[in-house]
């Protein structure tokens, strides 16, 4: 594990500073500053250490960057906030899988807009000098919304490249946020409608978007039905209900599809567990979300039209292991049949090949993480078993008519949440 240091920090504020000339300072989860035992005397250290001593006098500052830090986690975002009226600063949550570490300031600017002396009267009602307050927002920068959230961004990206930590916890949190407010949305449209009962066509709609292998327009219909399931009755037991009842008319339509399909009732059973002990809507929501994902999976694994109980325990080796090597010796192994018998099986069945199988389950996978993460393409290589990114990239290319740059901008991806809003304190 990747210990947060004074050197990786270092390292990060530098390549900060050299973009947008300010200083980023690591908080502990308390909100507490680092301390700083370094003795250098340059004038850029003298005049940032000058801005740290007055920030510090304010009484609420501890308070304030610990809410905002906090923010940070449950968005999955840099968050950004006024630490006092007329200045803004933002904070990036540093997590390393699913441990919080502390976060990260970067700095303080006057939004545009905001008069100079409105921003100085902020640091005179929390106790600061007058003329101290007016010299210090004096050199202070004056930056657009755009330029806010653009630093705000570089500083949570430019840490993650340095420290190679992956933040799976602010990706999870981030798609509970994102689904939320597409839940919300949904529930102010059918109010607006007189939409007050459960959209039975829906789960019809579901199930044939399953098919077609639209995954985000799949999500989109399941987050219009969860809206509907909460306007229909909020009380949990019931949502726990409407969910589990949802998943068994799919993994039971799948069956009635094709016999092959059976091992998705166990797979469907482990998701039952979990709607079971979600504790609210959020979390019941997000579980059905995975439910969903791994339902596709174990869906485009198997095919619709797989009859070969040989070829199914092929494909379902290939659906556990394919974010890693693995070769036709291995398959073979697993499933007792030969090299050859393997991959004529497979192409005889579903017209495709074994390595096909394997690279359109990476490309598929590759495509979630490039709509609900922000890992780089050459982390998303290693993730899914590539040998290198160039490698990735032409396959990824080859099958989606795109580079991974341009799928992640596409209008049509969904992409990350934006920013959260920021919250005067």
């Amino acid at each position: 594990m990747t210990i947060l240091s004074k050197r990786m920090i270092a390292e990060v504020s530098r390549s900060y500073h050299r973009a947008f000339g300010l200083r980023a300072a690591p908080i502990t989860i308390s909100g507490e500053r680092w301390p700083d035992r370094s003795h250098r005397s340059s004038a850029a250290h003298r005049s940032s250490a000058a801005h740290r001593s007055l920030v510090e006098r304010l009484p609420t500052a501890v308070q304030t960057r610990a809410y905002s830090l906090q923010e940070a986690l449950h968005w999955g975002e840099p968050y950004l906030f006024y630490p006092v009226a007329g200045l803004m600063s933002w904070v990036v949550a540093l997590v390393d899988q699913h441990a919080v570490r502390g976060g990260l300031l970067g700095g303080e600017v006057r939004p545009h807009g905001q008069r100079l002396e409105e921003s100085v009267q902020g640091l005179v009602d929390q106790g600061i000098a007058l003329p101290t307050a007016r010299r210090y927002v004096a050199h202070l920068p004056t930056w657009r919304a755009e330029r806010l959230r653009e630093a705000a961004m570089a500083l949570e990206k430019t840490f993650y490249q340095v420290s190679g930590w992956k933040p799976l916890l602010l990706e999870e949190n981030r798609l509970k946020a994102a689904q939320q407010r597409q839940i919300a949305e949904a529930i102010e449209h059918q109010k607006k409608n007189g939409e007050t009962t459960y959209p039975i066509d829906k789960e019809r709609m579901l199930l044939s978007l399953i098919r077609a292998g639209d995954q985000n327009g799949a999500r989109r219909v399941l987050n219009e039905m969860l809206g509907a399931m909460y306007l229909f009755s909020p009380k949990l037991a019931v949502l726990r209900a409407r969910s589990i009842e949802m998943m068994g008319y799919l993994t039971r339509a799948a069956v009635e599809d094709s016999p092959l399909m059976e091992p998705l009732i166990e797979r469907n059973h482990q998701w039952m567990q979990k709607l079971i002990s979600a504790p609210d809507f959020e979390m019941l929501s997000h579980v059905l979300m995975q439910a969903l994902d791994d339902f596709m999976q174990g869906i485009y694994a198997h095919g619709f039209n797989v009859y070969n109980p040989k070829v199914s325990r092929i494909l379902d080796f290939i659906a556990q292991h394919y974010t890693k090597p693995i070769t036709l010796e291995q398959i073979a192994a697993a499933t007792d049949l030969g090299v050859f018998r393997v991959s004529h099986l497979v192409k005889q069945n579903t017209g495709k090949s074994v390595l096909q199988h394997i690279m359109q389950l990476r490309i598929q996978k590759a495509r979630q993480l490039l709509e609900r993460s922000s890992l780089s393409c050459s982390e998303i290589a290693y993730e899914l078993g590539f040998c290198d990114q160039s490698y990735f990239i032409k396959h990824f290319k080859r099958l989606t008519g795109t580079t991974p740059r341009r799928y992640r901008r596409s209008p049509s991806a969904p992409g990350p949440a934006p920013l959260a809003p920021a919250k005067e304190q």
